[in-house]
């Protein structure tokens, strides 16, 4: 609804639909639509003669709506609403379900419904994909032995590229018979790479495991 409308139980809430109205038969389009229902089940009674457009519109609705919700309303207390009355009870009814269960009433929904609709998911999916996490992950890379070249072994470890890997700072720690190993800082984006199928699929395959003979993670961590 390109229109917002408020306090629709008051005077001035009561002239911005006067005004809103004038010329139009409805809220928005050609037809009655879930905009007047939703406008209708905020408006207390028929407006009126100070506000023609708005009780011609009132009454319009009113009528429209008592035929597709026939019977009593049960609640409501609103004197000398008459048939109005009767039809605002299922007419709000009406328009909650619709917001619950996306229910259209009158038919297909309009070109305007859709477009918002196609908005709305528009911005969810650029909301999800902004908010994609960050990790930064300590790794222990492990040679076959003392005669593995520790040099090679971090250029293969580095020559692994891919979109949302970033390789960090290095260094050699001993761990005893003359053996090093190779500890590693990389941050990944969580959506986009998997740091057990960077193991397994890269950095424990040929021709990598030529040097590598095995990883593990040391820390892991969101940022």
């Amino acid at each position: 609804m390109a229109a917002t409308f408020s306090d629709l139980h008051t005077a001035d809430g009561l002239k911005a639909l006067e005004a809103h109205l004038a010329g139009k038969a409805y809220v928005s389009g050609d037809a009655i639509s879930k905009d007047d229902v939703k406008v209708f089940a905020a408006v207390p009674s028929k407006p009126g003669a100070e506000f023609p457009n708005a009780a011609r519109w009132y009454e319009t609705v009113s009528t429209a709506l008592a035929s597709r919700f026939p019977g009593k309303a049960v609640g409501v207390n609103l004197p000398g609403a008459g048939l109005a009355s009767a039809a605002a009870a299922p007419a709000a009814e009406a328009a909650k379900e619709e917001d619950d269960d996306d229910l259209d009433l009158f038919g297909d929904e309009t070109e305007e419904d859709k477009k918002a609709a196609d908005e709305r998911a528009a911005a969810k999916a650029s909301t999800k994909k902004k908010e994609s996490g960050k990790s930064s992950v300590l790794m222990d890379v492990k040679p076959w032995d003392d005669e593995t070249d520790m040099k090679k072994l971090e250029e293969a470890v580095r020559s692994v590229q891919m979109e949302g890997l970033t390789w960090g700072a290095s260094k050699l720690v001993p761990v005893g018979y003359g053996i090093k190993k190779m500890t590693v800082m990389l941050t990944i984006v969580d959506d986009l790479v998997s740091v057990d199928s960077l193991i397994e699929d890269h950095l424990t395959v040929e021709p990598i495991n030529e040097y590598v003979q095995s990883c593990d993670i040391v820390a892991f961590n969101k940022i």
